[in-house]
C-alpha cells in the first residue's frame, strides 16, 4: 500500500514537472507542420496593344528563388531569376508585322520545382499599320478659321456641286473625256449659284511606293490646287477616297478589316497632313458608297471611319477641329436608317457629318427595262402620262422623297449632326415630241424638289455632273469651254433654293 503511494507521488510530481517546464517557455512543438511555399504573379494574362511594347507584373514568392522562361523569342523579360521575395518584371515585346494577334506563355518556376509555377499569358494585338506612320511631324492644334461646328458649318453650305469622273478617274484626270480642272472653271461655277464643291478622289493609282503606302508628291500638290481654287472663290469644299478601284467599297468585311484599316490610316494622315493648313472650308469624307449588306458589315465600315478620324485628327493643326463626313452602308438612306444605328467616336464634339445618296434608280439612272421593273420617263405630281402610262413612276416620287429625308432629319439632324447629301441627279433621255417636254419638265421638277426638301430637312444638296455630253447624262457644265449646257437643270436647282 505504502510502496503504491509513492509511485503515484512520483509519477505526479514527473508530470509537474514537465509542465512547468513548458510553461517556462518551451513553445517547440513535438510534431511541427512544414509551411506551405507559394508563387504568385500579380496577372496571369497580359494584353499588350501592337503600338506598345512593354507591361510590367509582379512575381511573390515564399520560396528561395524563382526562375522564368517564355515560350516565344519575340516575347522577352527583364528580369529572368531572382531571390527576392517581390519582383517587379517588365515584359518586352518586339512589334507585331502580322495581321493576326499572337500570344507567348510566360513559366515561373520556384526553388527548381516543376510543381510550384505560375504562368502569365501575353496576348499581343495584331498590326493597326501594315505600313510606315505618315504623321511624322504633328503640329499643335490651332483653332484659328475653325470657329463653326457641324451644324453652323452646314448652315453656311447652300447648293454643291460634284467634279464627276476627274479627279477620281482611272488612268489620271483626264482619262474619262474631261479636262483638266482649272480656276476659271471653278470660278464658273461659282457664278452660276454653288457655294460648295465636292471632289472625288481617287489615291491608290497614285502610289509612289505600293509597299509602304506612299502618294505621289504631285499628286498630292494637285489635289491641294484644285482645293485652293475653291477656298479661293470662298466656297466650301469636300476631299473623300472615292471608289479608288473598289479596294475599301467592295471590301467591308472582317477578312480585309485589318489590311484596309491600315492603307485607310497611311492615306488619311498624307492627305490630311498636305492639306492641313485650310480653315473650315474644307471638309475631309471617310469614303464614297462604301458596299454594306448587313450588321456584321457595317460594324466594319465603322471602324473605316473610326480609322479616318484617328488618322485625321492626330495630325493636329486645322484637322484638330475640322468638319469630318461618315458615309452610310452604300449610301443609301434606307438602309442608313436601318443600319447605322452607332458611329464612329470623335474627341472633338459636334464636328461630325453623315453622307447619304439620293437616286430613285427607275427614273434617274435606269437605261433599259428589266425583268423586275420598267424606266421610268415621268416624274412628280401634274407630269403623269396619259398616253404613255407604263413609263409613269409607282414609286420615288413627291411622298417617298418627304419620307426619305424626314428619316434623315430624325436620325442625324436632329441630333446636332448635319446630313451631306453628296450626289443626286437625273439622266436626260433620248426621247422627241411630247415625251420629251414631259420628261424634261418632270426632271426640272425633280431637281428643284429634292434641292427645297433637303434643305428643309438640314441636308445639304452635291448635284452630280459627270462632265459627259449627250443623251442619258446629267451635265449642267461644258468644262472645254466654261458654259452652261443644261439651263433647265441648272434653273431648277437654283429655284429649289427659293
Amino acid at each position: 500500500m505504502k510502496n503504491n503511494f509513492i509511485k503515484t507521488l512520483l509519477t505526479l510530481l514527473v508530470f509537474i514537472g514537465i509542465s512547468c517546464s513548458k510553461d517556462e517557455g518551451d513553445t517547440t512543438p513535438t510534431n511541427p507542420t512544414p509551411t506551405e511555399t507559394t508563387i504568385t504573379s500579380s496577372a496571369t494574362s497580359v494584353s499588350i496593344a501592337e503600338s506598345s511594347r512593354s507591361a510590367a507584373i509582379t512575381i511573390t514568392m515564399t520560396g528561395k528563388d524563382w526562375a522564368a522562361v517564355s515560350d516565344q523569342a519575340w516575347c522577352t523579360l527583364s528580369v529572368t531569376s531572382s531571390s527576392l521575395q517581390s519582383q517587379e518584371v517588365t515584359i518586352n515585346v518586339t512589334a507585331n508585322t502580322t495581321t493576326s494577334a499572337r500570344q507567348a506563355i510566360l513559366t515561373f518556376v520556384m526553388d527548381g520545382n516543376a510543381q510550384k509555377n505560375v504562368k502569365v499569358t501575353v496576348t499581343q494585338a495584331a498590326s493597326a499599320s501594315l505600313y510606315p506612320s505618315y504623321n511624322t511631324n504633328p503640329i499643335a492644334a490651332d483653332a484659328t478659321g475653325m470657329s463653326s461646328n457641324a451644324t453652323e458649318l452646314a448652315s453656311k453650305m447652300k447648293l454643291g456641286w460634284n467634279i464627276g469622273n476627274t479627279l477620281e478617274a482611272t488612268g489620271g484626270e483626264t482619262a474619262w473625256g474631261n479636262p483638266k480642272v482649272t480656276k476659271a472653271l471653278i470660278d464658273f461655277v461659282k457664278a452660276n449659284g454653288f457655294n460648295a464643291i465636292r471632289i472625288p478622289c481617287s489615291w491608290n493609282q497614285y502610289l509612289a511606293n505600293s509597299t509602304t503606302a506612299q502618294i505621289k508628291a504631285d499628286w498630292l500638290a494637285r489635289v491641294k490646287e484644285v482645293v485652293q481654287y475653291c477656298v479661293d472663290n470662298d466656297m466650301y469644299v469636300i476631299v473623300n477616297i472615292h471608289w479608288d478601284g473598289g479596294w475599301l467599297e467592295n471590301n467591308c468585311t472582317e477578312a480585309k478589316k485589318v489590311e484596309n484599316n491600315a492603307k485607310q490610316k497611311a492615306f488619311w494622315e498624307q492627305i490630311a497632313t498636305q492639306l492641313r493648313g485650310f480653315d473650315e472650308h474644307l471638309l475631309f469624307a471617310s469614303a464614297n458608297e462604301p458596299k454594306v449588306a448587313d450588321a456584321t458589315q457595317m460594324a466594319v465600315l465603322n471602324s473605316y471611319h473610326q480609322t479616318f478620324i484617328d488618322a485625321v485628327r492626330s495630325t493636329g493643326g486645322k484637322n484638330a477641329y475640322r468638319n469630318l463626313i461618315i458615309q452610310g452602308p452604300d449610301t443609301d438612306i434606307e438602309k442608313t436608317n436601318k443600319l447605322m444605328t452607332t458611329l464612329p467616336t470623335d474627341k472633338v464634339a459636334n464636328r461630325m457629318m453623315a453622307e447619304v445618296h439620293f437616286y430613285p434608280y427607275q427614273f434617274t439612272l435606269m437605261t433599259k427595262d428589266e425583268s423586275w421593273g420598267k424606266m421610268f420617263y415621268y416624274w412628280g405630281a401634274g407630269n403623269h402620262s396619259t398616253t404613255d402610262t407604263e413609263r409613269n413612276p409607282t414609286w420615288g416620287e413627291e411622298a417617298d422623297v418627304d419620307k426619305f429625308f424626314k428619316s434623315m432629319k430624325t436620325q442625324f439632324v436632329d441630333k446636332g449632326i448635319p446630313v451631306i447629301l453628296g450626289e443626286f441627279g437625273a439622266i436626260k433621255r433620248d426621247l422627241t415630241g411630247d415625251a420629251l417636254t414631259l420628261h424634261l419638265k418632270s426632271r426640272a421638277d425633280f431637281l428643284k424638289y429634292v434641292v427645297k426638301q433637303s434643305k428643309a430637312n438640314g441636308m445639304i444638296p452635291f448635284y452630280w455632273d459627270a462632265g459627259f455630253m449627250g443623251v442619258n447624262t446629267m451635265t449642267i457644265f461644258n468644262r472645254t469651254n466654261n458654259t452652261v449646257y443644261d439651263a433647265q437643270a441648272l434653273t431648277a436647282l437654283q429655284d429649289g433654293l427659293k
